[in-house]
């Protein structure tokens, strides 16, 4: 099961502080280049102008923590870096404990999870703490320590392109900027290292393979900005990868089109791997899908997940585990599903048959069935094998050794 090695390289990153910027995300990148000798870790300097955005400062944190009145250290972002609010400004104070709860950020609904929260674009600092230890807390005054520093340096990103025979592109996408959670942040570059790594194996590779790992809105952002003319002459589809490690559910979210043969494929490959799939409209987007299918921008981007972000209960919160949400099992799945996707997209030819009427099947040793009869009275060069697949009312994959037998027999030929 693939997904254990999945597994295990994101228990390797889980302990890094990614976010916007910063050594956490160098550290993530260089990590996955130990699997992807050839990506390219590529930096952009703050303050470069991206559409309508600006790279943010880079985020370095030494330390930072609450002592108690007994002096006892809590929110230690050493012991968990959620505790401290992505993109904290510099503090070193004492307060009193009502003032101190202005800057600490709890949710009642869930008392036992730390929130992930972050101010990438407001200069404060502040700490997350779960209720029931915040519910603890005497009175008196606390000692905070904010270690951080906001300057000027770069944001990072990196990107593989693997030549196919055509250079139409398909393209993959995943984050590198949430620090430790599974499902929402690990999940997708973790199958994304491995799907790359079998996309790098494949033999004749039909497309072009354009993939990149990126922190989430600002990457995305930054990435189209220096690459949008190439991906809307070249992407002809794509997915963006998150929440592909838990073992609840299998999710899909559409392109703002609706009708690419992204959002088709994904439709085919989870009918048949989960028929209870959960479905979502363009509506319920959340993640870079907003970048890529935005109005004059308009790529083929569609999403498939296990749970959706957002849809689950530990999302955005300490209990988004390598423990009780994600698992081997779950990225096993999640890796599949999108393979089953690309391969897809690979085989997804026109057929036509190469003799007129019904072919003589005893001369060539060919088994009469009624897959192989119904198969070979679709193949009129104009209909995909997905098309046909569906049509049949069967999953494409249960065609493509028929298809690598008809063709080595002669009975049908491949049109472009």
């Amino acid at each position: 099961m693939i997904g254990k090695k999945i597994y295990e390289l994101a228990c390797k990153l889980w302990p890094l502080n990614r976010s916007l910027t910063g050594e956490g995300n160098r550290e993530t990148l260089k990590l996955i280049s130990e699997h992807i000798p050839n990506l390219k870790i590529k930096s952009v300097s703050s303050g470069k102008k991206v559409f309508d955005w600006t790279v943010p400062k880079e985020w370095l944190v030494n330390e930072a923590y609450i002592e108690t009145p007994n002096g006892k250290k809590i929110c230690d972002f050493k012991k968990n870096n959620l505790h401290l609010v992505g993109y904290s400004i510099p503090f070193n104070g004492v307060l009193p404990l009502n003032k101190l709860k202005e800057y600490i950020h709890t949710l009642p609904d869930q008392p036992n999870a730390i929130p992930y929260v972050t101010s990438y674009y407001q200069e404060k600092w502040g700490f997350c703490l779960s209720k029931n230890e915040l519910d603890l807390l005497e009175e008196g005054n606390y000692k905070v320590k904010v270690d951080t520093k906001l300057f000027d340096g770069q944001m990072n990103y990196a990107e593989i392109i693997l030549p196919g025979r055509s250079s139409n592109e398909v393209f993959l996408s995943s984050y590198i900027c949430h620090p430790s959670m599974a499902n929402n942040e690990i999940s997708g570059p973790t199958v994304l290292t491995y799907l790359t790594k079998w996309l790098q194996d494949l033999e004749n590779r039909e497309f072009t393979y354009r993939i990149i790992f990126i922190p989430e809105t600002i990457g995305s952002i930054t990435y189209l900005s220096q690459n949008l003319d190439s991906m809307k002459k070249n992407i002809i589809a794509g997915f963006n990868l998150s929440c592909l490690g838990d073992d609840r559910s299998y999710s899909y979210l559409p392109s703002r089109n609706g009708k690419t043969i992204s959002d088709e494929v994904a439709k085919h490959v989870l009918k048949w791997t989960d028929p209870n799939f959960i479905k979502y409209t363009w509506l319920d987007r959340g993640g870079d899908e907003r970048q890529y299918c935005a109005p004059g921008i308009d790529l083929p981007i569609a999403s498939i997940f296990r749970t959706k972000h957002g849809a689950y209960p530990e999302y955005h919160t300490s209990l988004d585990n390598l423990k009780d949400v994600v698992n081997p099992k779950g990225l096993d799945g999640g890796y599949w599903v999108i393979r089953k996707a690309l391969e897809l997209l690979e085989k997804n030819k026109k057929y036509e048959t190469t003799v007129l009427g019904e072919p003589k099947f005893q001369k060539r040793n060919l088994t009469k069935d009624k897959l192989t009869q119904d198969f070979i009275s679709i193949c009129d060069g104009k209909t995909s094998l997905l098309d046909i697949s569906n049509i049949l009312n069967v999953p494409c994959w249960e065609l493509y050794d028929l298809v690598s037998k008809l063709k080595s027999l002669e009975l049908i030929k491949e049109v472009n």
